[in-house]
């Protein structure tokens, strides 16, 4: 069977934790923070979790993570 090419967007976007979920950075960080108040800017710095229901595509996005 030939290989599968890794989506290189999705690549740069997620990473695999240790337990086989994927992660990822929260979005609403980059501009316009004046108006953001500091707890929502401290909040948007960590990582989440992809959903339950997106496992799926990311999956198939990158199939060597």
């Amino acid at each position: 069977m030939p290989k599968l090419k890794t989506n290189r967007g999705a690549a740069k976007r997620f990473k695999r934790t240790a337990t086989g979920r994927f992660k990822r950075a929260q979005s609403h960080h980059n501009h316009i923070l004046t108006k953001k108040s500091p707890k929502r800017k401290r909040q948007l710095r960590k990582t989440a979790l992809i959903a339950d229901a997106d496992v799926r595509a990311v999956r198939r996005l990158l199939p060597y993570a």
